[in-house]
């Protein structure tokens, strides 16, 4: 018998502080009009902080509980934990293992996927061959989760983005689909455009790269518009080249959630009205590595996703990276 990995359940955490547009004005004083012009690019109104003395690991356990609580299932009986994210615990060992120790998961292994914003479809890709190919694999969380903001300067404008979240799913085996295709494409010759560019190999932490302020996260090149603009159509085109479907088959379409105008632009492209997608940055502000995960919660919740809807999810990180993966949800998801 064919084993597919199914979408059994969900689960999202948005931390407690609440960071509004309003409160960065000051903040961003020395950028004039800054805000005003990101909130009316991006539609982003707010974000969200955790609290001083989380780490990451701290952020993605709510999640977690919430999507194995809703599954059904005990931390004991999770048999694998990946966890996507680019702003980890440590360097090494993986944030992954972290939360497996925090969580109880005491019989899971885990690894970490570091894909930047890509990696929830890329972990839930990867989660669903495990499950496939490995009858000894049943209980599969997948996990993203971001905590960029503490990795920043609070005076770089780039942190009117940043919020964090974590978002959280489980998948297991099941007869049907389940999971129907994935696709992935990537540039690397863009990795100097953002990131955290000491602290690793190429750059060991230093007192001069920590003066130079080489530890945050940094935006050195802007993005040029189209990477997402002619990327994501083209990953929604070949999930349902692969997976045997007509993009007009799509019930949702879930998107990296940096810039409302961006989705917009893509869903006329792809000839899909916008009630085919689902936003959360307006309230969230852009949750990275948790944002397609949390989207996808937020849908579901909200009963945006019936039972045996076709669902796409496709994630656009730093590198560039960029993923989709394509799911037939349950006819009863939770």
């Amino acid at each position: 018998m064919n084993r597919y990995a199914t979408i059994v359940s969900t689960g999202c955490h948005l931390p407690e502080i609440e960071v509004p547009n309003s409160a960065l004005k000051e903040q961003l004083a020395h950028v004039p009009d800054f805000v005003e012009k990101m909130e009316a690019g991006t539609g982003i109104r707010k974000r969200w902080y955790a609290p001083e003395g989380w780490n990451t690991s701290d952020l993605a356990l709510p999640a977690a509980r919430q999507a194995l609580e809703r599954a059904g299932r005990r931390p004991e009986e999770v048999d694998l934990i990946i966890l996507g994210t680019d702003s980890p615990d440590y360097i090494t060992p993986a944030t992954s293992v972290v939360l497996q120790h925090k969580l109880g998961a005491k019989n899971a292994g885990t690894f970490d996927v570091g894909c930047a914003c890509a990696s929830f479809p890329t972990g839930l890709a990867t989660g669903a061959g495990l499950i496939a190919t490995n009858p000894g694999i049943r209980t599969v969380l997948v996990v993203g989760v971001y905590l960029m903001h503490r990795l920043a300067d609070p005076k770089d404008p780039m942190i009117f983005f940043y919020g964090d979240g974590s978002g959280a799913a489980v998948l297991e085996p099941a007869a049907e689909p389940g999971f129907v295709s994935s696709a992935f494409q990537a540039d690397g010759a863009y990795y100097k455009h953002w990131g955290i560019y000491a602290g690793g190999t190429a750059e060991p932490a230093s007192a001069a790269a920590l003066a130079a302020g080489r530890t945050l996260v940094r935006m050195t090149d802007r993005y040029p518009p189209e990477i997402n603009d002619l990327g994501w159509p083209k990953l929604v085109r070949r999930l349902a080249a692969d997976g045997g479907f007509a993009v007009s088959d799509l019930d949702l379409v879930i998107f990296t959630q940096v810039r409302k105008p961006t989705i917009q632009s893509v869903m006329q492209d792809l000839g899909l009205p916008m009630e085919k997608t689902h936003t959360i940055m307006e309230e969230c502000g852009y949750t990275g590595s948790a944002c397609v995960a949390m989207a996808l919660d937020s849908a579901i919740q909200q009963g945006r996703v019936a039972p045996g809807a076709l669902v796409a999810l496709v994630g656009s990180g730093v590198g560039y990276n960029q993923a989709a993966a394509a799911f037939r949800m349950p006819r009863k998801a939770t």
